[in-house]
């Protein structure tokens, strides 16, 4: 027997697939990720028998819904498929297909449209940030409804469509500690049998080296599949002419961290190690062997706070114990808010990147050793703040610049 479940086909930037309502679907999340595989047609290269192209860039999925969050209008969370695979992975974001959420909720009676424009905050589940999507929703005779016809064009989508406007919040620093994680906006780079190629090292909602395509003896206009298959650039950046792999840069060296480079500080090179943890009171400060900051305070009334990578809200009347701050243990799991089931560290510690070298005295706040709070990785279900709310606590982390990722 079939369950029919509704959902919208819709095209986000260069991507496109289902969207749905939260609600819709099983709250179950070994049961969501079995109906999304029927839905896109996987595993099987081809999707025949699903919605999916053939493609992971048409092989994604939108789950919306009406957002608890403080200030915030619609929660997103993206789910990435593969066509010959059995996955579903909530780990990544995706800026294509979060063009499409203020649409779809429009569209599905989750928000209503504000005037010729309508502008509404997402929070993206996957990463924590947030973002104010504007889409246009003149009035028609039968009420104002989104615009999808327009001059507004982008690079890998034919003809032309209205615009959407994303302004994304707070995205500096979402893997590293800050915009510029060497603290340069140009750094010196010696790439071995190619010399010192000038590069910028910046962290704007993804972690990314640029220099020049032609210090690398490209042009930059060859075919996708050309550069992909092109071995030697790549071997030229991460050649393993030292022990560890890495390529000196100024102030210490970009190292290859699973399948991506960091930069890593000189004097940063051993792995932390050794048990420790805090109390978190009230009102305290708590350096950590990692070099991390973390703070705990009250709430104002009205204050307007944002949460995200390194800003908690905790409804503290929802506590069930007291706070700590400690790294991690064995066996350490978090419900991720929003995700449904539980993730070990050492999977999110995976999945968000953190250098395996930091894992050890990366902070964790727990709550009577159950894992509330991991900055710059999520957050539990526990002790959300909702409009119900009469006392907000807020932790608040910080990275000295010295030890950046």
């Amino acid at each position: 027997m079939q369950t029919a479940i509704p959902c919208l086909f819709m095209r986000g930037g260069t991507s496109r697939g289902p969207f749905f309502d939260e609600a819709d679907l099983p709250a179950d999340v070994a049961t969501r990720d079995r109906v999304l595989l029927a839905v896109m047609g996987s595993p099987d290269r081809r999707q025949i028998d699903g919605l999916g192209g053939a493609h992971p860039l048409t092989s994604k999925v939108g789950i919306v819904r009406r957002s608890k969050t403080p200030g915030v209008d619609l929660d997103f969370l993206f789910a990435q498929l593969q066509p010959d695979r059995d996955t579903v992975d909530t780990t990544p974001n995706c800026g294509n297909m979060l063009a499409a959420v203020v649409p779809f909720a429009l569209e599905t009676g989750l928000a209503d449209a504000q005037g010729d424009t309508t502008t509404l905050r997402v929070l993206t589940l996957n990463t924590g940030m947030q973002c104010d999507i504007t889409v246009r929703t003149p009035m028609t005779p039968g009420g104002r409804h989104v615009a999808y016809a327009g001059d507004a064009r982008i690079d890998g989508v034919p003809g032309s469509s209205s615009p959407i406007t994303i302004n994304f919040l707070d995205t500096a620093g979402s893997v590293c500690s800050g915009l510029l994680p060497t603290g340069r906006v140009l750094d010196e780079i010696d790439v071995p049998g190619v010399g010192r190629i000038p590069a910028t090292c910046i962290d704007n909602g993804m972690p990314m080296v640029l220099f020049r395509a032609a210090d690398m003896g490209r042009s930059g206009y060859e075919p996708v599949a050309e550069l992909n298959a092109d071995v030697e650039a790549v071997r030229r950046l991460a050649d393993r002419s030292s022990d560890d792999g890495s390529v000196a840069a100024p102030g210490g060296k970009i190292v290859r961290e699973r399948n991506h480079l960091q930069f890593l500080p000189a004097g940063l090179d051993g792995e932390a190690g050794g048990v420790w943890q805090h109390a978190l009171g009230l009102g305290t400060t708590i350096e950590t062997p990692g070099g991390w900051r973390i703070t705990l305070g009250e709430a104002a009334s009205g204050e307007n706070l944002m949460p995200g990578p390194r800003l908690c809200l905790v409804d503290a009347g929802a506590l069930p114990g007291a706070l700590a701050v400690r790294n991690r243990r064995p066996g350490d799991v978090i419900r991720l808010h929003g995700l449904g089931g539980r993730t070990s560290l050492k999977r999110l510690f995976a999945s968000r990147r953190v250098p395996r070298r930091e894992r050890a005295d990366h902070p964790v706040v727990v709550c009577d050793q159950e894992v509330l709070w991991v900055p710059d990785c999520g957050r539990s279900e526990t002790a959300l703040v909702e409009d119900a709310t009469t006392r907000r606590w807020v932790l608040r982390a910080h990275r000295h610049p010295k030890v950046v990722a």
